[in-house]
């Protein structure tokens, strides 16, 4: 049993890390909404782990359900696979409304110049915008900050871990519980590890690029990427 739960430890680890690597939504609207929300990597990563605790714990739900009622792998799969689809038009709309939204506020915010002349005849011009995120917040922007955090919480814990049940429930379930336990466990502990680790990888990285002419639309960006992450997966199988 030692030897067959190591292989199966070892191919959680492989399957998580794989599964998480290859699917941007599993990172991409996080680096996205953590730029144009201005969050610290704290917050950022934070929020990461929480949707990435969601996501898991939603599926081992749904395994230790099947297996306690006995329920074949390919009814579970099915279930799985109409959750994953769930997932992919909620990311999908909120990415488009979040998108076009951005690109409103982006475009009704344009910088612009005003020249002003003084009774001396002195003239000077000031540049500005009307709008900031750091001036005088309103209510409704204050909800959408509250709001988007749990709007991808609910998104991931929807969102099925698709390799899990099949591959790592049902074979780790015939030798104990333990063993399911401690398969489900490596696998959450290296899908968010993952998850994290791309967003601070990311995070870092964009830091070095010239993006100060894009934060005017750092919003609409984050929306369409998110827009991108559900097509992906929707379409592409991702």
């Amino acid at each position: 049993m030692g030897s067959e739960f190591a292989i199966l430890a070892t191919t959680a680890a492989t399957i998580g890390f794989v599964h998480t690597i290859t699917g941007p939504d599993h990172y991409l609207p996080f680096i996205a909404i953590g730029r144009a929300r201005n969050w610290n990597l704290g917050r950022t990563l934070g929020i990461t782990a929480l949707c990435g605790v969601g996501h898991v714990l939603g599926s081992v739900a749904l395994g230790f359900i099947g297996i306690g009622l006995g329920l074949a792998v390919g009814r579970l799969n099915i279930i799985e696979g109409l959750r994953g689809d769930l997932a992919a038009w909620l990311l999908i709309s909120f990415g488009l409304v979040y998108g076009v939204w951005g690109l409103r506020a982006a475009l009704t915010n344009r910088p612009h110049t005003h020249t002003h002349t003084h009774v001396d005849g002195t003239r000077h011009h000031h540049h500005h915008t009307h709008q900031t995120d750091h001036a005088h917040p309103h209510v409704d922007e204050k909800s959408r900050r509250n709001i988007t955090p749990w709007a991808l919480f609910v998104i991931f814990v929807l969102g099925p871990c698709e390799p899990l049940i099949p591959i790592l429930m049902y074979p780790a379930a015939n030798f104990s519980v333990a063993g399911v336990i401690g398969v489900t466990a490596i696998f959450g502990i290296v899908t968010i590890g993952t998850m994290m680790g791309m967003v601070f990888l990311a995070e870092r990285g964009i830091k070095l690029l010239p993006v100060r002419g894009l934060e005017r639309y750092a919003h609409a960006l984050a929306g369409f990427a998110i827009l991108g992450s559900g097509l992906a997966i929707q379409f592409l199988g991702l």
